[in-house]
């Protein structure tokens, strides 16, 4: 298992900057400031399988 967690990349709300943050970091644009970001989608394939 790996010992440091890997980084996540969010966007920003107001400038549309990537940001890429780690546990602990300040939830903050690096570029702009703003305190508002949204993950970015995930590229691993995901699949649900429904039961009736």
């Amino acid at each position: 298992m790996d010992s440091q967690p890997e980084p996540v990349s969010y966007i920003c709300g107001d400038c549309g900057a990537e940001n890429t943050l780690k546990p602990g970091d300040v939830i903050q644009c690096r570029e702009c400031g703003y305190r508002i970001l949204y993950k970015k989608r995930t590229r691993r394939s995901m699949c649900f399988h429904f039961l009736k």
